[in-house]
């Protein structure tokens, strides 16, 4: 089951699984910050840093390696400025309140200004169906899979919502004999998720 930030239990079942990663207890982890944190989980595993930055809303760049070398933001109405207020720190700690960070001046309008515009044709694990704009949504590709015999291919996606929640595995409503797999269909004006649908000119990448 999806749980909020608060503990409590999300009434709408939409849910194939819950990923295991936290949600944190303030309600900031939403649905484009979802797809950040998965992204940014990715990078720094991989120790990518310098691909590790998101924009806030008003175009500033939140550069990782910049926080990470104790530079932190400040900001004042629309102006937002690094200062140099603390030593350099690898923790993952500090790379949390990095994501919160972001989490608080980014969202779905800047993270769709941000990623790349991609034909559903050329769809890849990791890409994001996102509208940006308020309200706006997003989601995140997690995995694919090709019928060897007729080629179709098929994709599973993941999401948070508001307020923020566990990030979890979507079922498909509109096929339920392939949940929560979803079928590629190029022609299909719209991607209907259960608590959202894309356009099908609405897929991105970063």
């Amino acid at each position: 089951m999806v749980h909020y930030y608060n503990n409590r239990e999300k009434p709408n079942k939409v849910a194939a699984a819950v990923l295991n990663i936290d949600v944190g207890t303030k309600d900031l982890q939403q649905c484009a910050d979802a797809v950040m944190r998965l992204r940014a989980e990715y990078v720094l595993k991989s120790k990518q840093y310098e691909k590790l930055h998101f924009n806030f809303t008003n175009g500033f760049k939140a550069d990782y390696t910049k926080w990470r070398s104790g530079y932190r933001i400040t900001v004042k109405g629309n102006l937002v400025t690094w200062t140099k207020t603390t030593k350099e720190s690898q923790s993952y700690e500090s790379f949390r309140e990095y994501m919160n960070m972001v989490f608080n001046y980014a969202g779905t309008a800047s993270l769709s200004k941000e990623l790349k515009p991609i034909p559903l044709s050329e769809m890849q694990i990791g890409d994001v169906l996102i509208h940006g704009g308020s309200p706006g949504h997003a989601v995140i590709v997690l995995d694919m899979a090709v019928n060897s015999k007729n080629k179709k291919k098929v994709f599973m996606i993941a999401q948070s919502y508001m307020p923020a929640q566990d990030i979890h595995i979507l079922i498909n409503n509109t096929k339920p004999a392939i949940s929560p797999w979803y079928e590629l269909d190029e022609i299909a004006a719209f991607i209907s998720t259960p608590e959202w649908p894309f356009e099908n000119n609405e897929l991105k990448r970063f």
